[in-house]
């Protein structure tokens, strides 16, 4: 058996029904403006040197996507997020000492930011 391709960029797609209001909503979720406009119904955004999300109009799929991403204070940036007017819910406590938040767009995606210790 070969062995995998070697996997050098990850891309989280999360797909909306309404590009525009949902684009202005992210921008101001992960609190810039895209790093990159594709094309008129897309917008992508540089989480990590190795991961970028990308918010893409598709009503189909839309209000089903599920991501997690790592933070290392996860209390900073609750309190950010909440002076940009997003509320994250409980924090609750995962695995061993880790600690995760979720939010919830407009359309229903879940985006959990999760601070794991250790």
């Amino acid at each position: 058996m070969a062995p995998p391709a070697k996997v050098t960029h990850l891309f989280a797609g999360i797909a909306v029904s309404e590009f525009e209001r949902m684009a202005a909503w992210y921008e101001r979720l992960l609190g810039r403006p895209p790093d990159i406009v594709p094309h008129a119904r897309e917008v992508m955004w540089s989480a990590t040197a190795a991961g970028s999300i990308y918010v893409v109009a598709d009503a189909d799929h839309a209000g089903s996507a599920l991501l997690t991403l790592a933070v290392a204070d996860l209390d900073s940036l609750l309190f950010d997020l909440a002076k940009r007017g997003i509320d994250a819910g409980p924090v609750e406590k995962v695995g061993a000492g880790g600690r995760k938040a979720t939010v919830v767009d407009p359309e229903g995606n879940r985006i959990a930011f999760a601070q794991i210790s250790g």
